[in-house]
């Protein structure tokens, strides 16, 4: 069964299935990872998620690696630039990866044409069909975060500067269309708004953010947002790091080389998402388990099938790091969850809000 398509546009059309490349060059190596991409590619997965600063755990010596093993697999297999959806990112402000544009400092129209001309030149290629701002260029919860401090606030490059720059880089060729990622309601309708303000402004036609059975967060205002404004959802991490296979419940803690074990300690911004050693993570996460198997489901199924099913998910950005992995993915596709089995995650739903209301408020 081919993976089934979604226009986010007229003229862009991707997989529903998108397989991200952040493994790519630090868990991945090149023949691995060029295997990965065949099977996914013959499969009917058209579409393609990196960024500059990828692979992850993010470190100088392997940046900019996923990019080069994407574009040297397309280049290799001479796969037609038309056949696939290239996405990228550009990095915002962070005083760690001082290696990428000295922070990077901002996303000023510099740095973001910087970027983007780097990018075109890891993956050898003409254009990127999907250029997205990695996270914001100001202050605000992401994560894992969920808590807004105003007194963190910092200077921000303004986001008619930002939407001047990839405007000009379309207008020039570089990039299609240009999307978000690790946004806020906030954030997605000043940059909406912006758009319709400024002379050869692009509109935002997605937002990457993480979506799964355990971060639900797009529904509580962002939703509403991508709604009217006919704005895809791209859910990335739709097993929650790989928590919703179950594989971290094993007797052993779970596979050496799997993500949270091989980089515990230096994972930070992913063990903070979801930590295992939160009761309500765990028993939540258990409970999804229990669902699966009640109805004869692989928990990645139902995990995936779960994020397909949001009337506005255009595509699950999902990374696998074994052949086997990327199959049980491709295998959600043939899912569809009927009533009973919603109802049954609905009540796990209803059950960890109460339990978290319980605990932040003493009820």
């Amino acid at each position: 069964m081919a993976v089934p398509l979604f226009n986010i546009t007229p003229d862009l059309t991707v997989s529903r299935l998108c397989l991200g490349t952040m493994t790519f060059g630090e868990q991945n190596s090149l023949p691995q990872s060029f295997l990965l991409l065949d099977k996914a590619f013959n499969s009917g997965i058209n579409f393609f998620d990196s960024a500059e600063m990828y692979p992850v755990p993010q470190r100088a010596e392997t940046q900019g690696r996923s990019e080069e093993y994407l574009g040297r697999w397309m280049r290799e297999r001479k796969i037609p630039r038309d056949c696939v959806v290239l996405a990228s990112k550009v990095s915002g402000p962070s005083g760690k990866m001082t290696w990428i544009r000295g922070g990077p400092m901002c996303l000023d129209a510099g740095n973001i044409t910087e970027a983007i001309d780097n990018s075109l030149f890891r993956m050898q290629t003409d254009y990127i069909d999907l250029y997205q701002i990695h996270w914001p260029d100001r202050y605000a919860p992401m994560f894992g975060e969920t808590k807004y401090d105003p007194i963190l606030q910092f200077h921000s490059i303004d986001i008619a500067e930002q939407l001047d720059a990839l405007g000009r880089a379309v207008d020039a060729g570089k990039i299609r269309y240009v999307g978000l990622s690790n946004e806020t309601p906030y954030g997605v309708m000043k940059f909406l708004h912006t758009a319709k303000c400024g002379p050869g402004f692009p509109k935002i036609v997605s937002l990457q953010n993480s979506y799964n059975l355990l971060c639900r967060n797009f529904d509580c205002g962002l939703a509403e947002c991508c709604h009217h404004e006919r704005v895809s959802l791209l859910a990335y991490s739709p097993l929650a790091m790989g928590i919703l296979s179950g594989k971290y419940f094993s007797p052993d803690g779970g596979p050496a080389d799997a993500r949270l074990n091989l980089f515990e300690g230096r994972y930070s911004e992913g063990e903070s998402r979801y930590n295992l050693s939160n009761t309500i993570v765990k028993n939540a996460t258990k409970a999804y388990i229990d669902i699966a198997q009640k109805y004869g489901l692989h928990p990645v199924s139902l995990a995936i099938a779960f994020v397909l099913k949001h009337p506005l998910v255009a595509s699950a950005v999902f990374g696998a790091t074994k052949l086997w992995q990327l199959q049980q993915v491709l295998d959600a596709c043939k899912m569809e969850l009927n009533p009973e089995i919603i109802a049954d995650i609905d009540k796990v739903e209803t059950n960890l809000l109460t339990e978290i209301k319980r605990l932040l408020y003493k009820v």
